[in-house]
């Protein structure tokens, strides 16, 4: 996921140690990337999935798809 992306949501999972990204690339499609951060790791949130050069026409179709590839976001009742 090198390339220059605007996040356009974020959705952290209750214990606040992983998210899901969801990006729009700046060809106008979207993307989405699971990251995590450690408590005792100051620099930040870093990406965990390989999901990062997947690419979806709409908002509503990348957050379909990484409800069915992240575990945990299944369980979220964010919509």
């Amino acid at each position: 996921m090198s390339r220059k992306v605007k996040v356009v949501r974020t959705i952290e999972n209750p214990s606040g140690d992983r998210c899901v990204d969801l990006f729009e690339r700046s060809d106008g499609r979207f993307g989405f990337e699971e990251c995590r951060r450690d408590v005792e790791d100051q620099r930040g949130w870093f990406p965990i999935g390989t999901f990062g050069d997947d690419a979806f026409e709409t908002v509503d179709a990348t957050l379909e798809a990484a409800r069915h590839a992240v575990p945990w976001l299944r369980q979220s009742s964010e919509k």
